[in-house]
């Protein structure tokens, strides 16, 4: 079996065949991490209800929690409206991040100027004041 042709269609891949897959939370929003797939990786995410990766630095596919315990269980799959990035809405158990934090976005907020409001229109994103 194989990624479904219309699915396959709609996907807009890197040169190396791969799409980023952005994977959130799916009852909270929180945003976890960020993975690659490939034609195969989504097609046994779609199929197996668990999130299968491919790594990049390793050459290989993995499945989210295989090795950590720290599964994540799919819940929905979307495609944006260009096709070129998937998100991926799971049940994430225990952390997402390879450090060991629960989203790999933990590192810590960049110091950039807010966008405009009425309440505080040009503060550092960071201050609350």
């Amino acid at each position: 079996m194989s990624l479904d042709p219309k699915i396959a269609a709609r996907l807009k891949r890197t040169q190396d065949g791969l799409v980023p897959a952005i994977v959130q939370q799916h009852d909270t929003g929180e945003v976890l991490m960020l993975a690659w797939m490939d034609d195969e990786a989504l097609h046994r995410t779609l199929t197996t209800g668990r999130a299968t990766y491919w790594s990049r630095s390793r050459g290989e596919y993995w499945i989210k929690g295989d090795t950590s315990g720290n599964v994540q269980w799919v819940r929905s799959v979307s495609l944006d409206c260009d096709g070129d990035t998937i998100l991926l809405k799971v049940d994430q158990v225990g952390a997402a991040c390879h450090t060991g934090d629960r989203t790999c976005f933990d590192a810590g907020v960049l110091d950039a100027v807010r966008g405009h409001d009425d309440e505080g229109a040009g503060t550092r994103a960071g201050d609350r004041s």
